[in-house]
Formats: structure tokens, sequence, C-alpha cells
């Protein structure tokens, strides 16, 4: 039987990670790394199992060359760190599991043997000693959290020699013990900044330097940062955005400048990207733009939090409406300028009730 390859990436400090940081926004970070790490398996690996904060890919009966194996974990690591790059730059949300993403790393553990299989509620996943012996190799000796790791049955299968050096690898020879057992390997420690990280999209920053059309001030009784999740977090905007049918967004994004969703008011679709502003440094800020709402060309809606103690803040409401012909312009000063008070006044009611509710319950 002709050998079978196994390929682990595994998010380094993803222990860490959780324990110390708001655990649902430290989930949304692993969940779109993993989805950005499987997006990069250009060699057809099979994914067996997602395992908290790995991957487990297998190859069966066939063990790609040893250029294609060193190009797919470059590919993975330059789609990592691009992806973490991205994420810090358009970051909006200020707690501890979104600042402190940037921190985390990858290290990737390859082996090969013969693999076996056995079926699961109709899903057929690889097990047996070759398995055992990768997940132990990734409870290794190496001092560093950024790294690959190549067992040495697969270096001797595709002709890998601890004296290979390339710009991004220089490979080093290793060995553990494991239950008696000496496991050797070939490792390399990655240096994110010899990577070519991909360009993305970077942030625009709304200029406001007009005032804005309407305005609404309101005493919240929840400190800065509740407050910004509640608004931030499309799951609860049932609970407070009036008329709302239905929110459409990736479940496994953290909300950040750029990204988008659906938001579905009295039958009515509008879509909706995350946009910023510049605020003092004391204050949060939150903004939307959406192109769809008639009678204007663009509305632009900003929540802006400042902290008052630990129990309460100042939530602002700003919008800017954009117009181009006389007739909309019309329709804002007369019955669309009141349309547009009246939702979010009774939005900013509704979320407040519900804050209020929120904090009796707790106390």
């Amino acid at each position: 039987m002709s050998q079978s390859l196994l390929f682990i990436p595994d998010i380094s400090g993803f222990t860490h990670f959780v324990q110390t940081t708001e655990v649902q926004h430290s989930e949304h970070v692993i969940a779109e790394l993993l989805e950005v790490l499987i997006s990069a398996n250009t060699q057809s690996m099979r994914l067996a199992e997602v395992e908290g904060d790995a991957l487990l890919f297998y190859k069966e009966n066939q063990i790609p060359s040893q250029e294609k194996l060193l190009a797919q974990i470059e590919t993975m690591y330059t789609a990592f760190y691009s992806h973490l790059k991205m994420m810090e730059a358009n970051r909006i949300c200020p707690c501890r599991a979104c600042k402190s993403a940037s921190n985390l790393q990858l290290k990737i553990v390859m082996h090969c043997g013969d693999l076996q299989f056995m079926t699961v509620q109709g899903n057929r996943k690889p097990f047996g000693e070759m398995v055992i012996q990768a997940h132990r190799l990734l409870k290794n000796s190496i001092h560093s959290d950024n790294y690959v790791l190549v067992s040495q049955e697969l270096s001797n299968t595709i002709g890998l020699h601890s004296n290979y050096e390339s710009i991004l690898f220089r490979f080093r020879e290793s060995a553990d013990k494991y239950d008696g057992k000496k496991i050797s390997y070939l490792y390399a420690e990655i240096d994110a900044e010899k990577l070519k990280l991909r360009g993305f999209e970077t942030p625009e920053i709304i200029n406001t330097l007009s005032e804005p059309n309407y305005v609404l001030e309101r005493r919240m009784p929840v400190d800065a940062y509740q407050l910004f999740e509640m608004i931030t977090n499309y799951r609860y905007r049932h609970l407070w955005v009036d008329g709302v049918e239905e929110f459409q967004f990736n479940e496994n994004e953290v909300t950040r400048s750029g990204t988008e969703h659906v938001c579905v008011i009295n039958g009515k679709h509008f879509n909706i990207t995350t946009v910023i502003k510049k605020v003092p440094i004391h204050q949060l800020v939150y903004g939307e733009l959406t192109t769809d709402p008639p009678p204007v060309d663009k509305l632009y809606q900003f929540y802006i939090i400042e902290s008052l103690n630990d129990h309460e803040s100042i939530l602002r409401v700003e919008q800017y409406w954009k117009t181009r012909t006389l007739f909309q312009k019309l329709i804002m000063a007369t019955i669309g300028k009141k349309q547009f008070k009246k939702g979010i006044s009774s939005s900013v009611d509704k979320l407040h009730r519900h804050l209020s509710e929120e904090t009796k319950v707790e106390k």
C-alpha cells in the first residue's frame, strides 16, 4: 500500500487566547483563521476534522513532492498572516480578543505512513498509530510557536535534508521521546517578516466635517464596552432595531471596517457596510453606510459611545445623508427627516429598555 500524508496546521496560543479574552470574539477570530487555512489548501488534501484550534488534513495513498509541500506550507503561512494583518488594520472592536489576535501564530506538523480509516455516522476518518504519532509531534521541545515540523518518515520520503535552506526555510534536526520511543524530525522556524503578504483594501475613514443632519443623544445604563458589543454584534439587532425582520451576516466573522450585512426592515432589504470616522481617543465609534434607503443616495449612521462610569455611558447617534436632486432635498426637508428621526428614536428607546431589563436581571 502506498504511503499517505497527514498535514496538521495548529494555531498557536489558542488556549491562552481563549482563557484570557472574550470567548465569543475569540471563537470568531479562530473560526475565520481556520476558514482561511482551509481555503489555502492547494494540494487537494481532504479535511478529516476540525480539532478546536487545529485542522487535520490527509492525502490518501499519495505524497506530494518536496517542492509542492514546501509551497503548500508557504501558501498557508502567507494566507494566515495576511489575514491577521487585515484584521488588525480594519479592527474596530476594542475587546481583548480582537486586540490580541495579531499575536496568534501557526505551527504545521506533517507525517506520513500507512493510514487506517474508520467510519463514524457515515464519516470516514483516519485513525491508528500514524495519527497518534502526528498528534504527539505537536507536543515537542521546539522553543517556538511558529514553525513547520516534518517527521523523519516524511523527510526521508520526499528527500528533505537538514541542510536545506531557502529565504523562508532553514531546517534543523531534532527528536523527542514519547512513551519511551524516540521520534526524530526536521523543523524550521518561520519568520513572518519574510513572507510576501497579500494586499488588502484599507478602511476608508469617513470625513464628517459638516454638521450631522440629525443627532440623538441618550444616557445608557451599561458601560461603554457592553454598549458597543450590543450595537456591533448583529445577533442582538432584532432586540432593539425598530421594524427589523431579519439580519443576514457571516456568523463566523468579527465585525470590522468593510464588513457587510443585509438588514430586512418592514420587508425592505438594506445592504449595509461598516465604516469608521475619527473620534477622540476616549470614545468608541461604529458606523454604517447604506445606499438603499429612498429618498437619499447615501445614508451614514454613526454610533459614538463615551464612558461615564463603570455602569453608565453616553450614546450619540449621528446621521448624515446625501442627496443629488432637488426633489430628494424637498422630500428630506419635509417627510424624510421625520421618518428617519422616528426610526432612530424608537430603536434607541428599545435599546435602552432592553439594557435596563438586562441590568435588573443581573442585579
